[in-house]
Formats: C-alpha cells, structure tokens, sequence
C-alpha cells in the first residue's frame, strides 16, 4: 500500500503541492507586481507627462533598487525551495504580472488606461522605501496572488489601509 500511495504522489503534478506564501513572499511578489506594472504604464503612457513617465519609471527603480533585488531574490529563493529554476520562474512571474496590466492597457484602450493609471509612477516615485512596503504587503482582491497565503500568517488588505 505505502509503494502505491508512494507512487500516486509522484504522479501529482507539482502544483499540487504547492508551498503557500509567508509574508516576505507575499510582500515579495505584489512588490514585483507593482514594479512591472509601473514599467508597463511607463511605456504605455510615457508621451503624456511632462518629464516622461519612463525616466520616472527609472528614477524609481533607482531609488528602491535595493529593494527590488531584495524581492527578485526571495521568489527565486521561494521557486528554488519548490525544486524549480528560480531565474526561469521568477521571469515567467514577471511576464504574467506584466502582462496583467498589458491586458489591461489593451481593454481600457491607451488614453482611457493613461489616464487611470498614469499617476501611479509619479505617486511611486514619490514614496519613501517604507511608503512602499507597506504598500507591497497589502492584499487587494482585484490583484490576486499567484499563491495562496499560509495559515496564520497576518498580512493588510486594502480595507486596512
């Protein structure tokens, strides 16, 4: 019996065994969401700001580059754990999440999503490193989490702020 409940699970896919996520991979992955959005906003509407969103967009990945690599090394740490390439996945996790707001752009047309969407870099850009974290560590049911949260772990939603 053990060989065969043995053999079963190696049949499983590997997302069913799915590591949920702490609260450093939480804050991890919705920092990476919040930066790939703002690259994807940057170059959908950097005609329409003075000052070009895009150099906003680089003025703030300067500014919390630190903070960043921080983030890109937890998941690939967190991808490694679940026996996977962490460079492979956290490329593939930046490509979703960027693609998200991509679809986004698409749906709401250019002007429309410029509009909605345009302040975010400059108000980005304006926080401080703090400002930003908590900010990361916030759940909002409009952007889920590629993973699910780990029992008992606390974490912010956007009803809290």
């Amino acid at each position: 019996m053990r060989i065969i409940v043995f053999l079963f699970a190696l049949l499983l896919p590997a997302a069913a065994f799915a590591k949920c996520y702490n609260a450093q991979q939480l804050e991890a992955e919705q920092g990476l969401r919040i930066h790939s959005e703002l690259m994807v906003i940057a170059l959908n509407c950097q005609h329409l700001a003075q000052g070009s969103l895009y150099h906003q967009y680089e003025d703030f990945t300067r500014k919390h580059n630190a903070l960043i690599q921080g983030y890109e090394d937890t998941m690939r740490a967190f991808y490694k754990g679940e026996g996977q390439n962490g460079e492979v996945e956290l490329n593939n996790l930046r490509t979703r999440l960027a693609n998200r707001i991509a679809n986004e752009a698409v749906r709401l047309q250019p002007n429309v999503f410029c509009r909605a969407y345009g302040s975010r870099i400059t108000q980005a850009n304006a926080m401080s490193q703090e400002k930003l974290r908590t900010w990361a560590q916030t759940v909002f049911p409009t952007y889920p989490l590629t993973r699910s949260i780990c029992e008992g772990v606390s974490y912010k939603t956007q009803q809290d702020k």
